[in-house]
């Protein structure tokens, strides 16, 4: 994001520069704008596979998994773009901070309830499976960025599955 300047995304987007000053104030602005739009479209994206996944906790964890695996086969294979805009813009002030660091509040709160849904588990066990789970999907998308070996996603589903697997036997 700071290699890219203004003149480009001006002519990216065929508008004046002075368009996009007006329409957003700050490059900056335009970065927060791109991240809440991507994120947006995500959770859009992934609402419609929790719909149609059958309604146990398993299903619905592993459909997180699923869906992450086919946005990024729609979207492009570098990762996460809010952990790689992340390592871009780490200063807590800038303000596409929080459009960050919310996303990813916002996934440990659905893994946190996803797991609340699986029978017999304590609410602090749910509170560490929640957690669990969005390490591993974290990590996949990271890895999935990396290419460090083939299809992390579907090794963190794998893993998430057997967790689960481990945590009903509890």
């Amino acid at each position: 994001m700071h290699a890219v300047g203004v003149d480009l995304i001006a002519a990216e987007a065929k508008v004046t520069k002075k368009t996009l000053y007006d329409r957003f104030g700050s490059k900056e602005q335009i970065v927060v704008e791109h991240l809440a739009d991507r994120d947006e479209r995500w959770r859009a994206f992934l609402a419609e596979r929790l719909d149609a996944a059958p309604p146990t906790p398993t299903a619905r964890v592993l459909a997180v998994f699923d869906a992450s695996h086919a946005w990024m086969a729609d979207n492009g294979s570098k990762g996460c773009s809010m952990i790689n805009a992340h390592a871009e813009i780490s200063d807590p002030s800038h303000p596409a901070h929080a459009v960050i660091t919310g996303q990813k509040r916002w996934t440990l709160d659905l893994f946190t309830r996803l797991a609340r849904s699986v029978e017999g588990l304590a609410p602090d066990a749910a509170g560490r499976l929640g957690r669990t789970l969005m390490l591993l999907h974290a990590g996949a998308l990271a890895a999935h960025g990396l290419k460090v070996f083939p299809d992390p996603v579907a090794h963190a589903r794998d893993e998430a599955c057997a967790l689960l697997a481990g945590t009903a036997e509890r």
